[in-house]
């Protein structure tokens, strides 16, 4: 972070300094009070559950400034900055941070499904040519990533960073703190279909990622994505397309698999290069496209690129592989929603030797739309031919019903991760399931299936 005085963090975010020496130098900023050190300034959240208000004469003790949005001083004597709504006040301070980097490369990356490993391979792209930062796993919230821009450093020549909205306005908050020059649009889906209620609604949020560009800045979309292909060209600045069909701007063919990497050849100005990225599936190399097409934007050459692009790694629980001894794990255990399920199935169906498996859990969020989309998940394992399904939750069931229809004959379902886990590890155990199979396991955050992999990996590492 840019050091700053706690009179000017009080200045910058409208707030007043009830007590404390104005002069103290603030150089981090922190939300968890264990994180709290000399030089801190402690943003202290109320949530539906604690108000880390009360950690504040704790921080206050190691050394802390303190936001409040309460008038105690508690002993009158460290730096306490009273404002209306700690959060806000973050967003603030958030967006005078940004605003001392005017000449960064600056990615905001949005969308449905896919913002973090788009964010990964971008910043892998462009690590070939710049000094590069990254949001740090995926805090993309109203928190999350305000407190990112603290990382941005004066070597950095660029930064991407994921911005992730579930509600109206969500967005244009995080923009008048990001300020981004550059942005990525990767799909539209149904994820927080339940808060937005329909897919326009969805494009029309995410678009103000766009809020306030200039007639320099660019905005790259999925050209395959068929709300996103309307935004294309019709803007007062540049838009830059990126997919499959021959109408992109930036376009793949000659696709293939080689152990756990892809090849492709990436066609864009009438000329065609080939890449290689360490991943697998179509939808890395549409994240590779978009990572290209502003690597090349941006002035990097092909060979930059390419070198860039072969240190990425996916981010952890999303489409991690572990090729153990006897079983093959594909841990997408993080998040979940209908499109990146299907495409985290179709991944294990093109690297499955032995008998394939699926452990999906519930999608959550959906809304009304739940049993309909959790059905034509199923549909979609049948129609691969995935051997084996284990459904976890209640909503899963409708997968389960979706597979079973359509010609998958393995179906599972039950109602917790352990009756889940114990049943798939007797299969192993017992030799029903054979030892080359590939397992995926898959569903959204609140479903925990996270432990299901944990399990897997300690008993077959």
């Amino acid at each position: 972070m840019t050091s700053v005085t706690v009179k000017e963090i009080a200045e910058i975010t409208g707030g007043k300094l009830l007590c404390g020496d104005p002069s103290i130098i603030i150089d981090n900023v922190q939300y968890d009070s264990r994180n709290v050190k000399e030089g801190s300034l402690f943003v202290p959240i109320v949530g539906e559950k604690v108000d880390a208000h009360k950690f504040i004469p704790q921080c206050l003790e190691n050394g802390a400034a303190s936001f409040s949005q309460y008038d105690d001083t508690f002993d009158g004597t460290k730096p306490i900055i009273k404002v209306d709504n700690t959060i806000s006040a973050l967003q603030k301070l958030a967006s005078w941070q940004r605003s001392q980097f005017p000449d960064l490369h600056f990615i905001g990356v949005t969308g449905s499904v896919g913002k973090t490993s788009t964010k990964e391979m971008i910043a892998a792209a462009l690590s070939g040519g710049f000094d590069v930062m990254k949001t740090p796993g995926n805090k993309n919230s109203q928190i999350g990533m305000p407190c990112t821009m603290f990382d941005i450093e004066a070597k950095n020549q660029a930064a991407v960073i994921e911005m992730g909205m579930s509600e109206f306005g969500e967005m244009d908050r995080l923009c008048d703190v990001a300020h981004p020059n550059i942005a990525v649009m990767t799909n539209i889906g149904k994820a927080h279909i339940e808060n937005l209620k329909t897919q326009e609604n969805i494009l029309s949020e995410k678009f103000k990622i766009t809020k306030h560009f200039t007639d320099d800045d660019v905005l790259f979309i999925n050209g395959d994505d068929p709300l996103l292909k309307t935004l294309y060209g019709k803007q007062h600045f540049r838009t830059i397309s990126f997919g499959f069909g021959k109408d992109c701007d930036y376009y793949a063919e000659n696709i293939s698999t080689k152990g756990f990497s892809t090849e492709f050849d990436c066609i864009y100005s009438n000329k065609t290069v080939h890449f290689s990225i360490p991943a697998l599936g179509e939808h890395s190399v549409k994240n590779a496209l978009a990572a290209i097409a502003i690597g090349r934007t941006l002035g990097l050459s092909d060979e930059q690129i390419q070198s860039g692009l072969l240190t990425y790694k996916n981010a952890p629980m999303r489409q991690q592989i572990y090729q153990l001894s006897k079983i093959t794990i594909i841990d997408d255990s993080y998040n979940a929603s209908p499109e990146a399920t299907k495409v985290s199935l179709d991944v294990l169906k093109s690297i499955s030797k032995g008998k394939s498996i699926a452990v999906l859990a519930d999608m959550l969020e959906l809304g009304e739309q739940a049993a309909s989309e959790h059905y034509g998940v199923g549909k979609h394992l049948a129609e691969l031919g995935i051997d084996i399904l284990f459904t976890v939750g209640t909503l899963s069931e409708n997968t389960a019903e979706g597979a079973a229809e359509n010609g998958c004959g393995n179906v599972h379902i039950f109602k917790t991760n352990e009756d889940a886990y114990n049943s798939l590890h007797q299969a192993l155990e017992s030799g029903l399931i054979n030892e080359n199979c590939t397992i995926l396991v898959k569903g959204s955050r609140g479903m925990h299936t996270d432990e299901i992999v944990k399990k897997l990996l300690d008993e077959y590492k």
